[in-house]
């Protein structure tokens, strides 16, 4: 029984070192943000700290977690099955 605990914590401590790990590269290699962003005619489409702000709006309100590409967005609020699998189901 010993060795399993063991052998648990072995396996516990290096995945969650391999994941901080894996975070911190996250971290490093994440794209700039841009000051500002400006039209070919110099017209300044989004100011200073638009982006930021538009990024904490969308954390406020939850939104990676209705995000199509990573989140519950394509899958039904009441089931938690995909929207379409269902709609699949009942015509078949």
């Amino acid at each position: 029984m010993k060795k399993l605990w063991i052998s648990f914590a072995i396996v516990f401590t290096f995945s969650f070192a391999v994941l901080g790990w894996i975070g911190t590269r996250i971290y490093q290699e994440m794209p700039p943000i841009p000051d500002q962003i400006v039209s070919t005619d110099g017209t300044v489409l989004l100011g200073e700290g638009e982006i930021g702000r538009g990024q904490n709006v969308w954390q406020a309100l939850a939104g990676w977690k209705w995000d199509r590409s990573g989140g519950m967005g394509a899958t039904s609020r009441r089931t938690g099955r995909r929207i379409g699998y269902t709609v699949r189901q009942r015509l078949y």
